[in-house]
């Protein structure tokens, strides 16, 4: 296990650039196997991952350019692992869910292959410069697959998905390299070590325009209103195993970003934002949830639901208690196994009409009854439906906001009512009623190939909605340690006393 980390990140590179040689006709069989082994030795991580360990664990460390604190430095601790358990579950069931007359499957796989190494190695980089690498090269392989296997106006939707994230990461790079400028005036050292930047105490007024670079990379990639724009574009031209790993994990990223960054290194200007941020994110919640309601298109309805779902886990994050913060995080993978699976599931419905449009159905319940029932799964767990995934983080969420703000709980809690409408709205019109077109009469139940993919999805939504502490629990120990870290780091007493620690719970 000493290098289990680097393996995780590089295994599915190397066998991507291996995937080049690989015949036509075995290209899927080849990415299952690939994305197969690094999905196992991911749970082998969490096999020997110690959970009342707080901190970094499995870390590696090799310098790279000394003499400016560059370096080689992972590690995992109990926030990334589950991510990057995520993010390889996600991927071998995208790939599994491929259909075998897929056009260019070879670089298909290949581009997913990729892509899972910069997923990884984002959610592992203690480095910054590092982080910024892989958080860079993801835009690579899915304006790729955006670009390549696309709806038809998949060119533009391509271009908007990488101008928009890469102009937020240029000023976010700008942050990481003045971060490491400060560190050395304060140090004599240059390091771009996240660790080291932990112990760098700023004054209020940088932490002000840092925060605001970080910000620029992390929200429009989250994405926060009003940066959401590009990511209805980027779903609604998507191929379905883009629109799955963009919802299940790239938007992760941003999310991770403010936990991993924000926070820790500036908690005063976290702090101060906390108003900003809360305000843009009840927006964010309450019109991206109208918005969907209005759409007519089915996997627009959820691309708007992925946004709104994205805003409670902001403001989770920005609650900086144990029960927001932490629920965020498992909001985090619960919003990705159930989005994932959304997703998943419109575009076995695409395949077979040739159309999301959701008046062009109507009762698929009788017609496709185990495609109707694992919907209704998923449906559910979205609009948090006690005993699913989705409840226990949006529950923990809304607990740890109510510290915060008990009229801003009400108005975030009215997004479960209105996600509840939008989505009941979309079950009705698309399951009940009539069969609109006799063709449809006709359409074929979920196979054996959608079955393998979906069925352990809705086996996790159950597990994880009935028993969350597997999960929840190295979180926890995880997130307090954090929020010490803030508190400890914090130089206005302002900010010491918003940052709502309990000693007794962390004891």
């Amino acid at each position: 296990m000493d290098y289990i980390l680097s393996i995780l990140i590089f295994f599915p590179a190397i066998a991507g650039i291996l995937g080049f040689v690989v015949d036509k006709g075995s290209a899927k069989a080849y990415g299952v196997s690939v994305a197969a082994i690094e999905l196992l030795l991911a749970l082998g991580l969490w096999a020997s991952f110690d959970t009342t360990n707080p901190g970094m664990q499995f870390t590696e460390f090799s310098p790279i350019i000394s003499q400016f604190g560059i370096s080689y430095n992972v590690g995992v601790d109990g926030i990334s692992l589950f991510i990057v358990i995520m993010a390889a579950l996600i991927t071998l069931l995208g790939i599994i869910l491929l259909r075998d007359d897929t056009k260019n499957m070879k670089n298909m796989i290949v581009s997913l292959l990729f892509l899972e190494m910069t997923m990884v190695g984002v959610f592992l980089s203690l480095d910054a410069i590092i982080f910024y690498m892989f958080w860079e090269l993801s835009l690579v392989p899915m304006l790729y697959i955006i670009g390549a296997w696309g709806g038809p106006d998949r060119v533009y939707a391509a271009v908007k998905f990488f101008l928009y994230t890469f102009a937020g990461s240029l000023i976010m790079l700008v942050g990481l390299l003045a971060m490491a400028y400060l560190f050395h005036l304060e140090s004599g050292i240059w390091s771009f070590n996240l660790l080291d930047w932990y112990t760098l105490k700023l004054t209020t007024n940088q932490q002000f325009w840092l925060f605001l670079a970080f910000f620029s990379g992390f929200a429009i990639k989250v994405p926060m209103f009003p940066f959401h724009t590009w990511l209805p574009w980027a779903h609604g031209q998507a191929p379905t195993i883009g629109s799955v790993i963009l919802a299940a994990v790239l938007l992760k990223m941003g999310t991770y970003g403010f936990v991993r960054f924000s926070l820790p290194i500036l908690p005063d200007a976290s702090v101060t934002f906390t108003p900003f941020i809360m305000a843009l994110s009840l927006i964010m919640v309450i019109y991206t949830a109208m918005v969907a309601f209005a759409q007519k298109d089915m996997k627009q309805v959820i691309a708007y639901s992925s946004v709104s779902h994205m805003g409670i886990i902001m403001i989770g994050v920005f609650a900086m208690n144990a029960e927001g913060l932490g629920g965020s995080i498992f909001l985090m993978l619960s919003h990705g196994i159930v989005s994932g699976a959304l997703f998943m599931l419109v575009g076995v419905i695409y395949e077979r009409t040739g159309t999301k449009i959701m008046d062009e159905f109507g009762g698929l319940a009788a017609v496709m009854p185990v495609y109707a029932t694992v919907f209704g799964v998923m449906l559910m767990a979205s609009v948090g439906l006690p005993l699913t995934i989705g409840f226990v983080g949006e529950f923990l969420v809304l607990l740890g906001f109510y510290k915060v703000s008990a009229i801003g709980t009400i108005l975030a809690g009215t997004t479960i009512i209105i996600g509840s409408v939008y989505m009941l709205a979309l079950f009705k019109k698309s399951f009940f009623g009539p069969v609109r077109h006799e063709k449809n009469l006709g359409l074929k139940d979920l196979d054996r190939r959608e079955l393998t993919a979906l069925l352990p999805l809705v086996a996790i939504v159950v597990w994880l909605g009935v028993y969350p502490k597997p999960i929840l629990e190295p979180i926890d120990n995880s997130v307090k340690a954090l929020l010490v870290q803030m508190e400890n780091h914090a130089q206005l007493e302002s900010t010491k006393e918003a940052i709502i620690v309990s000693k007794k719970e962390v004891k």
